[in-house]
């Protein structure tokens, strides 16, 4: 084997085949792949996967990627044998809330620009004469989904990359890497040792075992998936010996029962995620994978000896089995023929962990991800270790985003298990975690259960959404109450909190927000080569600026407080871009994460300065303590570093302090309020305020696919002040015209929606945008969304019409923001 490489991809599985691929097709071809299994069928979750390819998905990431998948694998083709097979898919629903939920469906399908229909009961059973009609409502059918071949698709990708020079290596067990300067630079094998500049682990269920070995943590979970095979069906199709098709029927999802079904020729695969939570230590996982090479078949005929193949446990398929037969009444005529529990990783949040690692420079990751996305992800990693940034924005799935508890076992283990139990459950956007909880506090929290909080989750934090105590404000208010998906966590209370917070004077616990220290002497620097703003001003101003990728998109939006001439506190987006800023960092500066620390207050609303003078020991007036200014002061007793800023469109300041006196500074506002009636006020409404004002968030409204001018951001960006990350290819876009925008919309007939609906032209058939942030403006007393749509279509007054739950409701775009344009409001 050679000695030298510039990538070694570990895993030849198909995302490590894809990726190489693309790689080759980029024009890099130093690259070598090992596994420690055969050459293709390496014995991993490639190996065993029953290759369904299904693009409808809440995730416009997981969509896209999907697409992809099936345009990749629908031209590939092994020795003439198909690598796809383009049978489509139907998703039925035996409820009527999974009928409703397929109406949402279709919604993100056209959204995401998926083409798909709603169709009925006998249409359902035309296609698959199978289904007992009468036990379903109808199905969701995207012509274009189908079964993937996965070891013959890697196989294919495979070939073409090694004709490009891409080289194979099968039975190559990696036993190590040499780890100098924080980066890998070589990669012990069974083999010898390959030196390298770049290493992606593909590895699959082996993924957490090989990261460890270099001292990268990959926070995944192997979990068991019962996957049976049937004996012949009368009427289903010829058998295989007698020149059949494999599949010739849909793929079908019955997720009212957590379940799949695909046709083998004669035969029904059925798979089923109803079954306990089967975990498996990865340091219980054979070494090596068996096999002789050829592919396993749907069948099971070589699953034995494959280490990622455990025996099947028929107890586990009982239920599941009986849900099958009321669906699907002819398999009452047959009988299980083999199964196995099979191994693929999970992880806490559902997503895959894709993207390089924060350990280790040169170490990339690209594991749990299923065959409907692994085209698309090999494209995508591919891009990202050649150019720098992926071509699809991957913030959701950035092994980054998950800070140090999420690498613990237990949590890793504990939401895993959650993510499989609702791999086909109707899940709200806003649905919390059950566990474990709580695990994330501010110093606030027992304040707030007092007081009869609501508590959402995000990131770990326990977030108030709205209190009980505030049920008082109610009265005498008209209030817009949501439908019933939009209002799932909604309460006339948060619309109050919305409303009086913008009359007297409210407290909204902000501790949440990710923040850090940048310091040293090369703290502007870093800072200044990293962001579009003008950073190089006195202490005491505050910056909202924009980091963009190399590209030129949006890849966070952070607020620089410069405290000193050496310190800056960031406000950022969580620890991706503290990962980022780390990355840039030289030896004159140091980056600390100050989340976990220190807590926040947002004191804001009309009042906040009668709240705060009495309390403060310097001059707080306008005159003295301008917008987007920062100012240590004492709150009492309690040093704060105060920032002038409000992300609700109202007077106040953000409160920051360290954690041990978070609650003397709660205390001290909410006395010396009580004559202007301070009130605690949830995220809900925050969120409600923050659309009103029209602020943008990133990761909601806009990312790294998104560049400012599209954005509405372009006051951010100061190309005049010299160099920054970004900034020529963000001019040469500017060369053309913009294309499209984000836009406020005004639903007309008063129907909130959630985000992540279609949005078509007045008369217009096919979907020409979507929705991010949805909600009700209380204040403005306007059903609001933001929207991308194209430039034609972005001039206030504009009529469109949105989807939500398959109905098209009336909508115009109206001039951004609806609350305060003149933004009076906050600068009293």
């Amino acid at each position: 084997m050679d000695g030298r490489a510039r990538i070694l991809i570990v895993g030849a599985g198909i995302v490590g085949c894809s990726t190489a691929y693309h790689l080759a097709r980029a024009g890099i071809t130093d690259v070598l792949v090992v596994d420690q299994g055969p050459l293709f069928a390496t014995g991993g979750s490639s190996s065993h996967a029953p290759g369904l390819v299904f693009q409808t998905n809440n995730s416009e990431l997981l969509t896209r990627l999907a697409s992809y998948t099936v345009q990749r694998f629908t031209t590939d083709t092994l020795d003439g044998a198909p690598c796809f097979h383009q049978v489509g898919g139907i998703e039925v629903a035996t409820t009527a809330r999974r009928w409703e939920d397929l109406e949402r469906k279709r919604g993100l399908a056209a959204a995401w620009g998926v083409p798909a229909e709603l169709i009925g009961p006998r249409e359902v059973a035309d296609r698959i004469p199978q289904v007992e009609h009468s036990r379903v409502f109808g199905g969701l059918h995207v012509a274009s989904d189908g079964i993937a071949k996965p070891v013959r698709a890697a196989e294919a990708m495979a070939r073409e990359a090694a004709r490009l020079g891409v080289r194979f290596e099968g039975r190559t067990e990696v036993t190590g890497f040499d780890v100098s300067g924080g980066r890998v630079r070589a990669v012990r094998t069974s083999a010898g040792t390959v030196e390298v500049e770049e290493v992606l682990c593909c590895a699959g269920i082996w993924g957490p075992k090989i990261g460890a070995l270099a001292g990268v943590s990959i926070p995944v979970q192997p979990l068991a998936h019962q996957y049976a095979v049937t004996g012949p069906i009368p009427g289903l199709g010829a058998a295989k010996e007698h020149g059949g098709d494999e599949v010739a029927q849909p793929l079908l999802r019955h997720q009212d029962a957590s379940m799949y079904f695909r046709q083998i020729h004669d035969r029904y695969g059925i798979g089923s995620y109803q079954h306990r939570v089967i975990p498996v230590r990865a340091e219980e996982l054979a070494p090596t994978a068996a096999g002789d090479g050829a592919e396993a078949p749907p069948g099971g005929g070589r699953w034995a000896g494959m280490a990622s193949v455990h025996p099947f446990t028929p107890h586990d398929f009982k239920q599941p089995w009986d849900d099958a037969c009321e669906l699907l009444p002819a398999l009452e005529r047959a009988e299980i023929a083999e199964g196995m529990n099979g191994l693929f990783l999970f992880t806490s949040d559902g997503m895959p962990v894709l993207g390089p690692s924060r350990e280790v420079a040169g170490f990339w990751v690209a594991e749990a991800v299923w065959i409907t996305h692994s085209a698309g992800v090999g494209r995508a990693m591919a891009e990202w270790m050649a150019d720098g940034s992926p071509g699809i924005d991957l913030r959701a799935a950035d092994l980054r985003r998950f800070e140090d508890f999420a690498h613990s076992p237990a949590y890793v283990a504990e939401r895993s298990a959650q993510s499989f139990r609702e791999v086909y459950d109707v899940v709200h956007p806003q649905q919390p975690p059950l566990h474990p909880r709580p695990l994330r506090t501010s110093p606030f929290h027992e304040r707030e259960q007092r007081l009869g909080a609501l508590f959402l989750e995000a990131n770990g934090w326990e977030r108030p959404h709205w209190y009980e105590s505030n049920e008082y404000l109610v009265t005498g208010r008209e209030i817009v109450v949501p439908g019933e998906w939009a209002g799932r966590y909604f309460s006339p209370i948060a619309a109050a909190e919305h409303q009086a917070a913008r009359e007297g004077v409210a407290m909204f616990d902000m501790t949440s927000l990710a923040r850090c220290e940048v310091s040293g002497r090369g703290a502007l620097g870093l800072l200044d080569r990293l962001t579009t703003g003008k950073l190089d001003r006195a202490p005491g101003y505050v910056t909202y600026t924009l980091m963009l990728e190399h590209t030129g998109g949006i890849r966070g939006d952070i607020t620089v407080a410069r405290l000193s001439e050496t310190e800056f506190q960031v406000g950022c987006n969580g620890p991706r871009d503290v990962a980022w800023l780390r990355a840039h960092a030289d030896d004159t500066t140091f980056v600390r994460d100050i989340t976990g620390g220190t807590c926040c207050i947002g004191l804001w609303g009309p009042d906040a300065r009668a709240v705060l003078a009495p309390l403060a020991d310097v001059d707080v007036s306008h005159e003295a303590f301008r917008f987007f200014r920062a100012k240590r002061l004492f709150v009492g007793e309690v040093p704060v570093v105060a920032l002038r800023l409000s992300y609700v469109g109202e007077l106040g300041w953000e409160l920051y302090t360290s954690a041990e006196f978070g609650g003397r500074l709660w205390d001290l506002l909410a006395a010396q309020g009580a004559e202007q009636g301070i009130f605690p006020a949830g995220r809900a409404a925050f969120n409600g305020m923050r659309l009103e004002k029209g602020y943008r968030a990133w990761g909601a409204d806009m990312w790294s696919e998104h560049d400012p001018d599209e954005a509405g951001l372009a006051f951010a960006v100061k190309p005049g002040k010299g160099d920054f990350v970004g900034r020529d290819a963000l001019l040469r876009r500017r060369e053309r015209p913009v294309r499209r925008r984000l836009c406020c919309l005004h639903v007309t007939d008063g129907t909130v929606l959630m985000g992540a609906e279609p949005v078509f032209p007045e008369t217009g058939r096919d979907a020409v945008g979507f929705t991010t942030s949805a909600g009700y403006g209380h204040s403005a007393d306007m059903s609001l969304a933001y929207a991308w749509l194209p430039a034609e279509l972005a001039e206030p007054g504009t009529p469109l019409r949105v989807s939500y739950f398959d109905r098209r409701h009336p909508a115009a775009v109206v001039a951004d923001p609806v609350f305060d344009p003149d933004m009076a409001r906050m600068r009293r």
